[in-house]
């Protein structure tokens, strides 16, 4: 199993706003430290402000921050907003599954079962979990002084 690019960006990201929590954070800030594309955490900014994640604010005093306290936010339900879309197999994709032996194959049921109990273990994780007392985590995606 891999994670899409856009997962792994939108948990960054998530970390990052938990981290600097009570500041607006600007895009570029959170590219910086994450290593990422501006463009591409562009699209999961917007999609985990669609999904009430976080707040996003345009303009020349706009930013980002977390909409949600960190507690309330399950890495599971982040992870099957970014992942629900993108099947684990061909044979979950109904339209573009050309798998001969779909009909007779028992793998997709024990596979299902697998992928749901992958995230019933994220849902028992929060954004807190992975920030509080996380000063390494702290450190490394400290913002630059002035």
């Amino acid at each position: 199993m891999r994670l899409t690019i856009r997962t792994n960006l939108a948990m960054r990201a998530l970390m990052f706003c938990a981290v600097h929590q009570g500041r607006l954070v600007r895009k570029h800030e959170i590219a910086a430290a994450c290593n990422a594309s501006e463009n591409h955490l562009g699209v999961v900014v917007n999609m985990l402000g669609q999904a009430g994640y976080l707040d996003t604010t345009r303009g020349r005093g706009g930013g980002i921050r977390l909409a949600r306290a960190p507690a309330t936010v399950s890495v599971g339900e982040v992870f099957r907003l970014f992942e629900a879309t993108v099947p684990f197999a061909e044979c979950f994709a109904a339209a573009d599954n050309h798998c001969p032996l779909t009909c007779a194959c028992r793998l997709k049921g024990t596979l299902g079962r697998a992928v749901e109990a992958f995230y019933a273990a994220l849902d028992d994780v929060t954004l807190a979990d992975l920030v509080d007392d996380n000063a390494e985590l702290a450190a490394l995606l400290a913002l630059e002084r002035a």
